[in-house]
């Protein structure tokens, strides 16, 4: 796929109808920012044509960051050393760029380095946004978004999308962003009834440690695009659900992600008696008590994390694994959330050098799986006035045991599963990831 940069640029927020605010204020990182991904994410969009002209989609870009200023600022420190958001409308980078081939010739999209080509580098970025716009001779669009995860959780991204596609089409953006970051204080006296030493945090010489780790060369790896069909999530859920009792059946979430742990699990071949785990974020906006709105712009994630034997994983029916992932997930509650900020603003942590164990710079996580749904955000929900997008996925990641799940372009209520494998293990997952019953296999 060979893409030309027409033109590359850093274009700034477009205050329609009030004066420019202060370039010199700051909002403090929480303690959801502090702990998240220190990295840029990057998605990408289809468009049929016809599409609105360049122009049109800069210009509501321009809008949506008078609105939603963090992702025009930069990242910085307050005169106390304190990481900080500077409000100080430098701006996103925009690319227009075309490509002498139809969008047809490069579909279907399928997870491949040729994606990187569709966005801007992630690498060295001071933009906290970066968008590019990519035109195909057929008419078609492809947009590439990439965006700094400590700003904003994927809940708060699709927000501003929506409204990005809200400002091209001359309406009013709602909802409005909430953008208090202060309101996560510590009770006093603190309470913390959980461990996070060896959860969200860990000591910084261990996680140096593990980086230092010889392992496969990321080239090994390949991500494996696989669809479950709405029939297959039925039965699926029905089998997960059917040792559950007179309890409402688990969801299809947990049922999609207890067969994926599975089928990786079996496929890697490990030893009977190793560890493994799932890392799955939950968002914090309904946990909390009081609830925090939805409108609450940042990031509020924190991770379940079921844990097991491989060989119970595999030994026991899918429902123990189902059981597993939906018991973690129930335990990050409000009482969780409370402990965790209580403990991330205690001196204990800077004490003991604690870091997060969040880390996109790790390349394999086997034996364990991490998962990143975006199966409820509206991202196909971005319409820049001429229609929603008929595709949406995830950049070209290739973190071996990185899952992406969204939702399927077919709109039926089907599931794309992006799945990182070493290259080897591929057959044995393509063999099994549709069987009910691996014990069978």
């Amino acid at each position: 796929m060979k893409i030309r940069i027409e033109s590359s640029r850093i274009i700034k927020p477009f205050y329609e109808h009030t004066p420019p605010p202060s370039t010199t204020s700051h909002i403090p990182l929480s303690v959801f920012d502090k702990v998240t991904y220190e990295a840029q994410i990057a998605i990408i969009y289809a468009y049929h044509p016809p599409t609105p002209p360049n122009t049109a989609i800069e210009l509501g870009l321009r809008k949506a960051l008078a609105i939603y200023r963090e992702w025009g600022g930069r990242l910085g420190e307050d005169e106390h050393g304190n990481r900080v958001i500077l409000l100080n409308d430098e701006g996103v980078r925009f690319v227009e760029a075309s490509s002498s081939s139809t969008l047809d010739q490069v579909m279907p999209f399928k997870p491949s380095p040729s994606l990187l080509s569709l966005h801007p580098s992630l690498k060295d970025v001071k933009e906290l946004v970066q968008v590019q716009l990519t035109r195909f001779t057929c008419g078609s669009l492809v947009v590439g978004f990439t965006a700094h995860h400590t700003i904003a959780d994927g809940h708060s991204t699709s927000n501003f999308l929506v409204a990005w596609g809200q400002a091209c089409r001359g309406l009013r953006v709602n909802p409005l962003p909430l953008h208090d970051r202060t309101v996560f204080t510590p009770r006093n006296p603190p309470l913390i009834e959980y461990q996070h030493k060896g959860v969200e945090f860990m000591s910084k010489s261990k996680k140096e440690d593990s980086l230092n780790e010889v392992h496969h060369i990321s080239e090994d790896v390949v991500v494996h695009k696989v669809h479950f069909t709405v029939e297959f999530l039925a039965n699926l859920k029905a089998k997960a659900s059917s040792m559950n009792g007179n309890n409402k059946p688990y969801s299809t979430f947990e049922s999609l992600l207890a067969h994926l742990w599975r089928v990786i699990t079996k496929a890697r071949e490990l030893s009977g008696f190793e560890s493994t785990q799932i890392r799955i974020s939950v968002n914090g906006r309904t946990r909390l008590n009081p609830k925090v709105p939805n409108e609450y712009f940042g990031n509020l994630v924190l991770w379940a994390f079921p844990t097991t034997k491989v060989k119970e994983l595999l030994r026991e029916p899918l429902p123990h694994a189902t059981k597993l992932i939906h018991d973690a997930i129930a335990k990050v509650n409000n009482h969780y959330f409370r402990s965790f900020v209580d403990f991330a603003n205690t001196k204990a942590k800077e004490e003991d050098q604690l870091v997060p164990t969040a880390d996109m710079n790790k390349h394999i996580l086997c034996p364990n799986i991490e998962v990143d749904s975006w199966l409820r955000f509206p991202f196909y929900d971005l319409d820049f006035g001429t229609g929603c997008p008929y595709m949406f996925m995830p950049s070209y990641f290739p973190t071996e045991g990185m899952m992406f799940l969204i939702p399927s372009f077919v709109g039926d209520g089907s599931i794309d599963a992006f799945v990182p494998l070493f290259e080897d293990k591929l057959p044995l997952f393509k063999k099994t990831c549709y069987s009910l019953d691996l014990l069978e296999d």
